[in-house]
């Protein structure tokens, strides 16, 4: 299943650390036609109307505004914190060695609205459930999120799942 696309995705091995093969989605944006399919298939994956799309630093930018046209919604910026200038609510994670913070703008997202949250790929799961907590934390309902690439073997979309959000991704890689 989406084999088209899987082969437009070039993996770097030991980067950026000895052992982990880089799932680089790079090549895939530079092909016209394998990003128009990209953004098509995850569009008709949407399970009902959105008001927002959220899309993650940085390369969850480029889906969240691709994806917010054909279903004619708005874009949602998480941010790293301090990034944002203005008021921001923000939500704290852990990393392998450490902390993170993400934020959005405390005004970005209405009570009740529909968020769709995308991102390029999803590994532990790690910022996309603190995306999952700081949006429903500003008020949004969150059941979906979308990924072009999973790494099912390190956990995270099935942590989404657990978290009551549907969490679906164009291709899989095996390993870290």
């Amino acid at each position: 299943m989406n084999d088209d696309l899987k082969a437009l995705i070039r993996t770097i091995p030991d980067f950026p650390k000895p052992g982990i093969q880089f799932r680089d989605i790079t090549t895939l944006l530079l092909s016209p036609q394998g990003l128009a399919a990209c953004i098509e298939r995850m569009v008709a994956a949407v399970d009902g109307p959105v008001d927002l799309v959220a899309g993650v630093e940085a390369r969850g930018f480029i889906f969240a505004a691709a994806l917010a046209v054909p279903l004619n919604a708005g874009v949602l910026l998480i941010r790293k914190d301090g990034k944002l200038p203005g008021a921001t609510i923000a939500e704290d994670y852990a990393l392998e060695y450490g902390q993170d913070r993400i934020a959005i703008h405390a005004d970005a997202c209405a009570p009740g609205a529909r968020v769709l949250l995308v991102d390029d790929l999803i590994a532990t799961g790690g910022t996309a459930r603190a995306a999952v907590r700081l949006l429903r934390k500003a008020g949004a309902v969150v059941t979906q999120a979308q990924f072009v690439v999973d790494l099912p073997d390190l956990g995270g979309a099935d942590l989404l799942r657990a978290d009551d959000v549907a969490a679906s991704a164009l291709v899989a890689f095996p390993g870290h």
